[in-house]
């Protein structure tokens, strides 16, 4: 990985907020990660662009509608905004896993999309992409983007980082967004 990549792609549920197997469906189940709304301030504050990539399949499943999740990350947005953070995009993806698009994580749409509107499609390796799954890191590998892992979803941290370390073989995997900025920008804390 280069020292300072020029942008961040996150997923969202586990990395910026708790997530949960039962999904975040409503604007109140959605609460940020200890340090992770600073995390993201810090990235902008550094001059890297932050955008978001997430998987958000309650939607295709008609598990809530387009306005309660509009109004879920309205909130994120607001509380990024808060705390000093700047999202420069974000791409989603309302499909379950069964309907055979090419933007739902592990496909690498929603990262190729994501480089476009950042103007890195031409230097895909000049982007981070900061997961908690391995169709996190698939996704970012599929696309050419280096991944980096974060232990605060609710996976099966060492089976995940094995699995994704057969990907990306020199893949780090820190506590949380907090932890993993500290790394990315070493002494600028």
């Amino acid at each position: 990985m280069q020292i300072r990549p020029k942008a961040v792609l996150l997923d969202r549920d586990g990395v910026i907020n708790f997530d949960s197997p039962d999904y975040i469906l409503a604007p109140d189940q959605w609460q940020p990660i200890p340090g992770s709304l600073a995390a993201i301030a810090r990235l902008h504050a550094a001059g890297i662009a932050v955008a978001i990539v997430s998987n958000q399949s309650g939607l295709g499943r008609g598990m809530m509608d387009q306005q309660t999740f509009n109004a879920i990350h309205a909130k994120m947005m607001l509380a990024i905004e808060q705390a000093g953070g700047f999202i420069s995009h974000v791409a989603y993806c309302p499909h379950g896993p069964d309907d055979g698009c090419v933007c739902r994580k592990p496909e690498p749409g929603m990262v190729i999309e994501s480089l476009a509107a950042l103007g890195l499609s031409d230097s895909p390796a000049d982007a981070l992409f900061i997961g908690d799954s391995v169709r996190d890191v698939e996704a970012a590998d599929a696309a050419g983007v280096p991944a980096m892992l974060v232990r605060s979803g609710y996976g099966d941290d060492a089976a995940i980082l094995e699995r994704s370390r057969r990907l990306q073989p020199d893949i780090t995997c820190y506590a949380d967004l907090a932890a993993a900025v500290d790394f990315i920008l070493g002494g600028d804390c």
